[in-house]
């Protein structure tokens, strides 16, 4: 019984330590105009378990949402996900045209420089939650790619 215990114990906590591992690269969020109330945030996000990107918070917006492009016929149509699956081993990428994070109601215009405070939250096959603080920095409008920061879930 004790020997079941004890292996039991060291199971949840590898399985602990290896969701904790979650990384996002390369976070980085689409700046604005004057007026504009909304934009996306990007980035990649590996998981070494199977895992799901559940929500996003960020203190820059009023509403934040995961959100999806998809085709439809001949158009392209964005919606709100309840999540995004991430595969253990596998990195998703968080980019226009795909999935992304739409930050909505802004409260104030988003700058080339600045940056954008974000929490992704994960969550495990076990329900269990996770934050991943990062600070995206704001790109021009036109930009596809993002810095080189990496950040570990906390």
């Amino acid at each position: 019984m004790k020997v079941r215990l004890v292996a039991s114990l060291c199971a949840a906590l590898i399985s602990s330590a290896a969701f904790a591992q979650v990384t996002v690269s390369e976070p980085w969020v689409r700046a604005t105009v004057p007026q504009q109330k909304s934009t996306g945030a990007f980035m990649q996000i590996t998981s070494p378990v199977d895992g799901k990107l559940v929500e996003a918070k960020s203190p820059a917006a009023k509403v934040v949402e995961i959100h999806e492009m998809v085709m439809e016929g001949d158009i392209m149509k964005m919606r709100a996900v309840k999540g995004v699956d991430l595969p253990a081993g596998k990195t998703v990428e968080l980019k226009p045209g795909g999935y992304h994070v739409m930050l909505i109601d802004l409260n104030a215009q988003v700058k080339v420089g600045d940056t954008v405070p974000l929490t992704m939250v994960v969550e495990g096959k076990d329900g269990k939650r996770e934050n991943v603080e990062l600070n995206a920095p704001v790109r021009p409008l036109n930009n596809a790619a993002g810095g080189m920061q990496m950040h570990k879930m906390h």
